[in-house]
């Protein structure tokens, strides 16, 4: 008799094997035969950020020139629906996925911008946290640090690029070294309160503008950030508690293991 359990136990495995396989298969045609009843949609961004919201989402995913509501789930095509969300230029991730209850999903990440550049004919765009451009939004704007001052680069106000894939050079508009800059500022609270704009001159050079004292900071060529910012910190809590805030025109951060400043002429 026990010889005869061990034979028939590996039988029953594979039967309640196949079993399982036979019912996850019927469940699944089931769910491609489900219609779609409700659409969720879930927009996932920084606090105060509104670019994109619940309303537009939900307007692209029907919005697809056949009919998703009442339509089986097999036949949506999920895929599409997730590129068309991800086409959004303030959309950075997007995932579209169907319950079997009948529920269709989509999940929205904004993009959020550190930086909006204002080229030298008034065009602008943001540049977000992970390096890539955005257009502005006719409908909002969002309170970050103002870079003025860069060449035109052709196109870059309308589309979505990489910065550190993005040929500038020839137009003088530095865009991979602005997010490291504005990057730098915005991770540190005492900076991204005290800076508010940064011009780039003619000769490439960054100048910030903090929003206190009146003065401007020369900080060069953007190398060497965490050194000079360090400079700059020393100098505030050291130098400036001694002659005030308004004493200087400009602190020139350019030059190694110093800090030359050019006192303000008239009062």
């Amino acid at each position: 008799m026990k010889k005869l359990k061990r034979m028939l136990r590996p039988v029953g495995i594979a039967c309640a094997l196949i079993g399982v396989i036979v019912a996850l298969g019927f469940v699944e045609r089931t769910a491609d035969h489900t219609p779609i009843s409700d659409l969720e949609v879930i927009v996932e961004s920084a606090e105060g950020l509104h670019f994109i919201d619940e309303r537009s989402v939900r307007q692209e995913v029907l919005d697809q020139g056949t009919t998703v509501m009442g339509s089986a789930t097999g036949d949506v095509d999920i895929t599409t629906i997730e590129e068309r969300l991800k086409n959004i230029p303030s959309v950075a991730k997007a995932q579209v996925y169907h319950t079997m209850d009948g529920r269709l999903h989509a999940h929205v990440t904004q993009r959020v911008p550190i930086v909006r550049v204002f080229d030298r004919n008034g065009g602008s765009f943001y540049i977000d946290r992970e390096g890539w451009t955005m257009p502005t939004s006719p409908e909002y704007t969002a309170r970050v640090l103002v870079v003025t001052g860069i060449g035109d680069v052709p196109g870059i106000a309308e589309g979505v690029r990489n910065v550190y894939a993005t040929d500038d050079r020839a137009t003088g508009s530095r865009l991979d070294d602005i997010h490291r800059l504005a990057s730098h500022i915005t991770a540190d609270p005492f900076w991204n309160a005290l800076i508010d704009q940064v011009v780039v001159t003619g000769e490439g050079e960054f100048e910030l503008i903090p929003r206190v004292g009146g003065h401007r900071i020369l900080l060069g060529d953007g190398a060497e950030l965490a050194q000079r910012f360090e400079k700059l910190r020393i100098f505030y809590e050291k130098g400036i508690p001694q002659a005030g805030w308004r004493n200087y025109a400009r602190i020139d951060l350019r030059y190694a293991d110093q800090v030359v400043c050019t006192k303000r002429t008239t009062p």
